[in-house]
């Protein structure tokens, strides 16, 4: 079969089917983007192939080289631990995926002189595609047909100025259309085009940062560099101070799982995926999981009019002539204008709802853009006429067209101006437009708009509506949805390049007449403001405010290219899902907050054990078995659950502190009492078994303690988890002493030593929680007053 010459594809006919046929046979077809979710094969892969499930393997042999095989039991609850992660995740993807399927967008090719939707994978080389203005350019290719085509290329070459695009011209894969409208020749696909040759660089820079994440990296980085070499040195020290060898791997194999918070990066990373699959049954795509985590934190959303406040849903209202212009002659221009530019955006599909097609012949277009904010067309007749935004297309309006304007702006109507020009260009300022008349739109409120702006002023977060309309207009709809301060609106078409964007964007809650780069400043300004920013965005508009700020949020029912680098997708176009995805991200934050501590009380523990026991003659005060039902009775089967409820208080940042409040004054105290034990079981004369015994005792009690504190508030399901986990720990010590190494429950000394231990460690740990808190507060308070002088 003879290959296709792409020279002779039609612009109007497209391939064949058999040339489809064709093409695929030979693999030139493209290729399907990078999955949002890793597959089945990776989720195995990275769960268990992990530094510390290696740890765990070796300490495994070696307390198998010892004979005690009931020691191995730890391995039970790695392994259990990571099934549980890598079952959820597994539910969690499926979910996920179903949901990019609904958000996927179609491309629209020509095949048999017929327009067909497809899906990006199933383009083949030489198929000619159709493209609108807001769609993403998903292959590389060439113009074959121009009608005003402008991309954005800032994604590859970092220039934000539009490139006007004619026949021959070189398509991009991975930059965007803003203008116009044509038909691209595939030339490259799959492998060979730009877009893979730069890893989708450039639909996102930098993947979302998570600062949960990220801090307990950290913890474990630092835990990686400790845990070996102290395990080894623990384990000489004890073989030359006489320890046998068995009870030497024993105590140091402990002493290394005991510092070892398996389950903590597990739990964060199963507790993001459960967020996303939570979202995707409400109808949100999330593309990036740490995104959750950062929505979470924001204190700043900046929306567009369109679909936040209001529907979406336009409706041509009135056209208002001017004196000299008959009301019908008006209609037909504006309707000329709109279906020879073949926009469609909501305006224009407002008019064309709204008038007929006159059918008029346009032999010059320039389509709507952004930074214009108006379109012209130059018809057959010799006259030109350009429709959009009054203060763009006149560079002074007269006092009189003004009050009419803001007039209209205050009763809630986008208003749009008609003028007649003599020459139309894309790159040059409007000669002496003529007056022809105003075009009066209506937007729809959102029923829920006002509820859900208030959930956000009640959680602190600010609201800046950021749109491309009049800004009385804006600020009258935004105060209809009762957004606070939305009296306090600015023209941005007066603001110049050179004026401070932060005191701007400080002092205004409606920004109005905003083109994409100022979006993009007025975003910078606030983030340089400390500020955690959201933005919302529908259209190609946002796209530069979308990249820059934290938090990207796209409406499936927007242009392709806004929701390809969004970290969220509203499936239903619905700002209101937005609260769903705050508390989701709270609730991750705050609940690994809490049981972080719960892991790392056993952490500190050990590794202060550790140091310890290097310079004492006893053995290690643990066998590895003797851990395991503090390890998960105390806090690996109650974080999984605590992980998973409702928590949606605000965040405060102080990871660190809340995690230390809990864990160090417990790690003090388990550090403490095991001490005295060892020490006075040294007096006495008493056996390894009967002082491990009261080790187990003090440290599973100091824990339940701090179980309790990490579950405020209480409410019965807690409690009657509290108290299981309690009641399972007292049946382990009565009817499964032997197998865990413990004296029997019935050994009367064993309580003579333990209760009047115990009955101290809550005032104890209380006080020294007082300690921990007070010295703490002091020192932020300390580094708050060194930062502001």
């Amino acid at each position: 079969m003879a290959e296709i010459n792409l020279a002779e594809v039609s612009s109007e006919h497209g391939l064949s089917d058999a040339q489809v046929k064709q093409q695929i046979q030979t693999n030139h077809k493209n290729t399907a983007e990078q999955s949002l979710t890793r597959s089945v094969k990776e989720i195995f892969r990275d769960n268990i192939l992990t530094l510390f499930n290696l740890i765990n393997v070796i300490l495994g042999a070696l307390v198998f080289y010892t004979g005690s095989y009931k020691n191995l039991l730890f391995l039970g609850i790695a392994i259990f631990n990571t099934a549980i992660g890598i079952i959820q995740e597994i539910r969690s993807k499926r979910q996920v995926d179903k949901m990019v399927l609904l958000a996927e967008g179609k491309i629209n090719v020509i095949r048999n002189s017929k327009t067909v939707p497809i899906l990006p994978e199933d383009i083949v080389l030489g198929d000619v595609i159709s493209l609108g203005r807001g769609d993403q350019i998903p292959v590389d290719g060439k113009v074959l047909a121009s009608r005003g085509m402008e991309t954005d290329e800032s994604p590859i070459t970092g220039e934000s100025e539009t490139i006007v695009k004619r026949p021959g011209d070189r398509l991009t894969s991975g930059t965007f259309l803003v203008g116009g409208s044509g038909k691209m020749l595939v030339t490259k696909v799959g492998a060979d085009t730009f877009v893979n040759h730069i890893s989708n660089e450039a639909k996102k820079g930098e993947d979302t940062s998570s600062i949960l994440l990220n801090t307990i990296n950290r913890i474990i980085k630092v835990l990686t560099y400790v845990i070996i070499p102290l395990g080894i040195v623990l384990f000489v020290a004890k073989l030359y101070g006489g320890t046998g060898v068995n009870r030497a791997i024993l105590g140091s194999v402990a002493a290394m799982i005991g510092m070892i918070p398996e389950g903590l990066v597990l739990l964060t990373s199963m507790t993001l995926a459960v967020s996303a699959m939570h979202l995707a049954r409400k109808k949100t795509l999330v593309r990036d999981l740490p995104a959750i985590e950062t929505l979470a934190r924001v204190d700043v959303i900046c929306l567009d009019k369109t679909g936040t406040i209001t529907s979406g849903d336009l409706k041509f209202v009135d056209a208002i002539p001017t004196a000299e212009v008959a009301a019908d002659q008006l209609k037909q221009v504006i309707a000329g204008i709109t279906y020879s530019t073949g926009d469609n955006n909501e305006t224009a599909r407002a008019i064309t709802n709204a008038l007929a097609d006159p059918g008029w012949q346009a032999e010059e277009i320039v389509p709507f853009s952004s930074e214009r904010k108006w379109s012209g067309v130059g018809f057959e007749d010799g006259h030109r006429y350009v429709f959009g935004a009054p203060q763009f297309i006149f560079k002074d309006l007269s006092n009189s067209l003004k009050a009419r304007v803001t007039g209209y702006a205050k009763e809630g109507y986008r208003v749009l101006a008609v003028a007649q020009v003599d020459e139309l260009a894309a790159d040059k300022p409007l000669v002496d437009p003529q007056l022809m008349g105003l075009v009066l739109i209506s937007d729809v409120i959102r029923p829920n708009a006002a509820n859900t702006f208030q959930y956000f002023r009640n959680q602190d977060v600010e609201i800046k509506v950021i749109s491309g309309d009049d800004p009385t207009t804006v600020s009258t709809i935004a105060q209809t949805a009762d957004i606070r301060n939305a009296e306090h609106a600015i023209d941005m078409s007066t603001v110049h390049a050179e004026d401070d964007f932060g005191k701007i964007a400080q002092e205004n809650t409606v920004f109005g007449r905003v083109t994409p780069d100022q979006k993009k400043r007025l975003i910078s300004a606030l983030q340089a403001q400390k500020h955690t920013v959201a933005m919302t965005g529908d259209g190609v508009n946002d796209l530069l405010a979308l990249r820059q700020a934290d938090c990207g949020i796209a409406m499936a029912s927007g242009s392709e290219s806004t929701k390809s680098i969004a970290d969220f997708v509203l499936i239903n176009s619905n700002f209101d899902a937005m609260i769903d995805v705050l508390k989701e991200g709270r609730r991750v934050i705050n609940n690994i907050e809490r049981v972080a501590s719960m892991y790392l009380i056993k952490t500190m523990y050990s590794v202060a054990l550790s140091f310890i026991f290097l310079f004492m003659t006893m053995g290690y005060p643990f066998e590895p078995i003797q851990l395991t039902p503090i390890t998960s009775l105390m806090v690996g089967i109650p974080s999984f659950f605590l992980a998973l409820e409702p928590n949606f208080s605000r965040i405060t940042n102080q990871f660190m502190k809340q995690v230390l409040i809990i864990s160090t004054p417990a790690a003090i105290c388990i550090v403490g009492y095991i001490l005295v034990i060892e020490i006075v079981g040294s007096f006495f004369g008493l056996q390894y078994e009967f002082t491990s015994t009261l080790c187990v005792l003090l440290t599973g009690a100091i824990c339940w303690l701090a179980l309790v504190m990490v579950s405020r508030p209480l409410n019965r399901l807690k409690v009657g988890m509290d108290v299981l986990v309690l009641a399972a720990f007292l049946a382990i010590i009565v009817f499964f002493n032997n197998i865990f190494s413990l004296v029997s429950f019935f050994d009367k000394d064993i309580w003579l030593y333990a209760v009047p231990l115990i009955a101290t460690a809550y005032p104890l740990y209380m006080f020294l929680q007082g300690v921990i808190s007070t010295f703490l507060t002091q020192r932020e308070k300390r580094r708050a007053r060194k930062k502001r002088s």
